[in-house]
């Protein structure tokens, strides 16, 4: 009886899979216009908020679906309290745009679209959680902390304005992502899952360089080099 051939993702540990799957897209993330501009310390800081405007918006979609999974067997390992970030945007936001920060900030199309991807396979779907859960959260603990060390070294921002990048909860960021890549290769996925996982955290790839893109046009600084 003949066997159906193995896909490349079957070969390695789940997490060795996305690593490599999604390295091309994390290099083109990190070099799009806004990150570029970001880290060489050119945007202003209300063009900075501009950016966690946008994350709150993920944020409250992507642990809203990680409430909605929390009492799911597979899913459920992934609702990772400490992780929580929304607090944390909440009080930037305060800090970056004042107590009316609320109505000062509103989804470009691109979020809209992360959004809606997010609600259609991460609330009912523990691959679709896990895909957006591990690219945004352990993005945050690595390279997230560029940006704390930015925001702190040229704007003078260490505590409100930069919390979304402290994680409080966790002593060792380094020793938490060998745990989490731990976590997602010991689960029971099935060859199905897997494929999906590392496909849909390569599309949350993509949708989060499209609201880069559109960050980046809606920033005259920007417009204006």
């Amino acid at each position: 009886m003949a066997h159906a051939p193995q896909h490349p993702t079957d070969l390695v540990s789940l997490s060795q899979a996305l690593r490599s799957a999604t390295s091309e897209a994390h290099d083109r993330a990190h070099r799009s216009r806004y990150m570029t501009e970001l880290l060489a310390g050119s945007l202003s800081i209300e063009s900075y908020a501009q950016l966690a405007g946008q994350y709150y918006f993920v944020y409250h979609t992507l642990e809203e679906a990680t409430r909605a999974m929390r009492h799911h067997p597979l899913g459920g390992r992934f609702a990772l309290d400490e992780l929580t970030r929304l607090p944390a945007l909440s009080a930037d936001l305060a800090y970056l745009l004042g107590p009316g920060w609320r109505t000062a900030i509103d989804p470009l199309p691109a979020t809209r679209r992360y959004c809606k991807r997010m609600r259609a396979v991460a609330f009912d779907s523990p691959a679709g959680l896990v895909a957006h859960h591990y690219t945004r959260y352990l993005g945050d603990l690595a390279g997230g902390q560029v940006v704390r060390r930015l925001l702190r070294d040229t704007y003078g921002i260490t505590d409100d304005g930069a919390l979304f990048y402290r994680f409080d909860r966790i002593t060792n960021p380094h020793a938490f992502r060998t745990t989490y890549r731990a976590l997602l290769d010991s689960s029971p996925w099935t060859d199905r899952e897997r494929r999906s996982i590392v496909e849909e955290s390569l599309l949350a790839y993509e949708l989060n360089i499209a609201v880069l893109g559109e960050l980046a046009d809606d920033i005259p600084e920007l417009q204006a080099a």
